[in-house]
């Protein structure tokens, strides 16, 4: 899918937090996550629970939302596929884009997982 310019805008504007949903025996689990976006792609580094789901079932979906002072100013919604990336130099480069982005080291925390969404929607809303 080609997401729309605008959409790609917003997504890199700057370092707000993505909330990723993924699902876990029939449930949504919600958890907030950094993340960097390029060319249809998101990616994050996790572990423990959201990890899990995404190995289970690789549907996921995002939400980023700008707020100001508790005032929405845009949002997006994304659904897509996830896949879990077993590489440490592809992880090693992703948290050198991810943690610097939302101003911590490079190597700020180890032990997370890369994995990468593949867009399958996207929508948004400016307020």
């Amino acid at each position: 899918m080609t997401v729309d310019p605008e959409v790609e805008r917003l997504l890199t504007s700057e370092p707000v937090m993505a909330h990723l949903a993924t699902c876990s025996d029939g449930r949504p689990h919600v958890a907030p996550v950094w993340y960097d976006y390029a060319d249809g792609v998101v990616e994050i580094l996790t572990t423990g629970r959201k990890l899990a789901n995404i190995r289970e079932n690789p549907l996921v979906a995002l939400s980023v939302q700008k707020d100001e002072g508790g005032q929405a100013e845009w949002m997006v919604s994304l659904l897509g596929t996830a896949e879990v990336v077993e590489d440490e130099e592809a992880t090693r480069a992703a948290e050198s884009r991810i943690n610097p982005k939302y101003g911590a080291p490079p190597d700020a925390w180890t032990g997370n997982t890369l994995v990468r969404v593949e867009v399958g929607s996207a929508s948004s809303r400016t307020y």
